[in-house]
């Protein structure tokens, strides 16, 4: 057999190989292959593009459930957060209804089992969903600011965080994202390239508050403790702003059921 078709031959069979070594580890990944393929182009993009480090290992691996609170910067925070989920389960995040049905996304929020949220704050479904799939054991992944803040420091928080770590008890994580890639759109800002750099927090006690009656002047308690931890972690003064009639409306985005106690 000539060479040059020895070498090709040759050059198939490790294609052959390659392939099937993607199509095995994709078929095994307990959560489907669509969530192993959207990891292996989250990790790419993060970790090439975005010259992603980390200050440890991810604190919440071995954790049944958790709520990961995070900083919210740029519309790719989902994505760099979730590269550091190394155990391949989805990181599901309360997002926003009208961002489902768009191509490309859908196929995202699918996966990762995104659960929509409406803005006009009338319907505690999300609420009550997140907090079953707390329960069931998931990983949650909350903006308490409720939208990218392109200022300074962190917006007042939602409250809704603490009535969810309230009634489930899952332990919650705060993570800080550094220099996340920010542009004038969503597209501009997957391309505007960044040295991302995540730090992870330990979880935050909240033992002292479990039992007690849940109260809304409980609710904002918690919520401040949660977000003095999450400005800490990232080296930021914690918001001493009080909340605007904008953030009174960006608060029912994620809105606590009214039985709650």
């Amino acid at each position: 057999m000539p060479a040059e078709a020895i070498a090709r031959w040759t050059l198939a069979g490790y294609a052959a190989i390659f392939i099937s070594l993607v199509l095995w580890r994709a078929l095994r990944c307990p959560e489907g292959w669509r969530l192993w393929l959207l990891y292996v182009i989250a990790s790419l993009y993060s970790r090439l593009g975005c010259h992603w480090r980390a200050s440890r290992r991810c604190p919440f691996l071995d954790e049944r459930s958790a709520i990961v609170i995070a900083n919210h910067r740029s519309p790719v925070d989902p994505i760099l957060i979730w590269v550091g989920v190394t155990n391949l389960r989805p990181l599901e995040y309360l997002t926003a209804q009208e961002y489902f049905g768009i191509p490309g996304l859908q196929f995202i929020f699918g996966a990762t089992r995104a659960i929509p949220v409406a803005r006009d704050g009338k319907d505690t479904a999300p609420t009550r969903i997140a907090l079953r799939r707390l329960k069931e054991g998931c990983y949650l992944g909350v903006f308490p600011e409720g939208r990218i803040n392109t200022g300074p420091g962190l917006l007042p928080a939602n409250t809704g965080i603490a009535w969810l770590a309230l009634h489930s008890q899952a332990p919650v994580y705060p993570v800080f994202v550094h220099n996340a890639p920010q542009g004038k759109s969503m597209v501009r800002s997957v391309f505007a390239f960044s040295r991302v750099r995540m730090t992870y927090g330990d979880p935050i006690d909240l033992s002292a508050y479990y039992g007690r009656r849940i109260t809304s002047e409980l609710v904002q308690e918690v919520t401040d403790l949660l977000m003095r931890r999450l400005a800490e972690l990232g080296g930021i003064p914690p918001s001493n702003q009080p909340a605007s009639s904008e953030d009174d409306e960006r608060a029912k985005i994620f809105r606590m059921p009214q039985a709650a106690g």
